[in-house]
């Protein structure tokens, strides 16, 4: 098991504040956030490169907060992967090799059973000039996981590669990860966490804002920057007053004067309301049915997802819905076309 308990960093006017997580070996951790929010400093601190003000860092029960960077069982991968220019593929895999105890032969051996693992056998006397930018980031791959490290820290591994590469290398970072190995990954994209993850951190200048099980964390945001961040785009300050309540429901009033009714007691005046566009029903027509949000609205724009297909409908507010396909097609659904939103106060969240 991998703790980190109240790691504290200052590096000139930044601070990463508090860090605390658990990894349970064979765990897939990716955290997001905006550039500049620490998440490689995080990285560089558990990889020993970076030494915090406070905080402790156990792997299996051991403090290994004060190990040097040699004797730290993880691997870390840099986004620009910082291959030796003048060696061939072979001999950049096996210079992690060195030093432990094997024979040449031994090392050959291994580093083309690694170049097998990461599907760039065909590359090993090529040297990484010659690379393309997914051929290069599995080398590093493959030369890290060399060192056979506990935990393989990965810096937005996918960030610059095309659409296709990206696809391939997320099918072997679940093979490797499958494997037993303990991956902590570093991203941007809340489609590449939930592609990915077992679990997800998400920071916000320099603060863990939240962190547990993707669907957790995506289905209950605990604030609007993770809300928004996760992809939620239906967010919507309301304003409550004492007559708010009324037969168990609470009616929050949007600046469009829209009311969205909810099950949660907001607890202030004005509050952040979050609805999944996934919980949000087109139909043609007003719905007989237990949803008490219903509205008319018409569709200003659609988009075609590798899901579903995105609506963006104006009904007094802006909402995103997302629907199948077949919904699509079903309903003629096309911009300028009226249509019904309709959605359950149970499906409104608070933020």
């Amino acid at each position: 098991m991998l703790e980190i308990k109240n790691i504290n960093v200052r590096l000139g006017g930044f601070r990463l504040k508090n860090i605390s997580l658990e990894l349970e070996p064979g765990d897939y951790l990716t955290v997001l956030g905006l550039s500049g929010a620490g998440k490689t400093v995080l990285l560089e601190v558990l990889a020993g490169l970076v030494k915090p003000e406070a905080g402790e860092i156990f792997l299996d029960g051991k403090d290994i907060s004060h190990q040097s960077i040699q004797k730290r069982p993880f691997g870390l991968v840099y986004q620009d992967m910082a291959l030796f220019p003048h060696m061939p593929v072979r001999k950049n895999i096996a210079y992690a090799l060195k030093g432990k105890g094997l024979s040449g032969k031994e090392q050959q051996e291994k580093a083309l059973e690694l170049a097998r693992l990461t599907q760039v056998e065909h590359l090993l006397d090529r040297h990484p000039g010659t690379l393309s930018g997914g051929e290069a980031q599995r080398v590093a791959l493959a030369r890290t996981l060399a060192s056979d490290p506990e935990v393989l820290l990965l810096d937005e591994p996918l960030a610059s590669l095309d659409v296709k590469l990206r696809q391939e290398l997320r099918e072997l970072l679940k093979k490797i990860n499958q494997s037993g190995k303990t991956i902590i990954h570093v991203t941007h994209d809340p489609m590449e966490a939930a592609t990915l993850s077992k679990k997800i951190a998400i920071i916000e200048k320099g603060e863990l804002i939240q962190w547990g099980k993707p669907e957790e964390v995506f289905r209950n945001p605990v604030s609007e920057f993770v809300a928004r961040f996760s992809g939620i785009k239906n967010i919507f300050l309301c304003e409550f007053d004492k007559s708010s309540e009324k037969n168990g429901l609470y009616h929050g009033l949007t600046k469009k004067n829209i009311i969205i009714s909810c099950l949660d007691e907001p607890g202030k005046e004005n509050a952040h309301l979050m609805i999944p566009g996934e919980d949000i029903i087109v139909s043609e027509g007003k719905l007989e049915t237990s949803a008490i949000n219903q509205y008319e609205g018409i569709i200003n724009e659609i988009y075609f997802l590798n899901h579903g297909v995105e609506l963006i409908i104006d009904a007094g507010e802006i909402f995103s819905v997302v629907v199948s396909k077949r919904s699509v097609e079903k309903l003629g659904l096309a911009p300028g076309k009226e249509v019904w939103l309709s959605f359950k106060a149970s499906a409104v969240k608070i933020l």
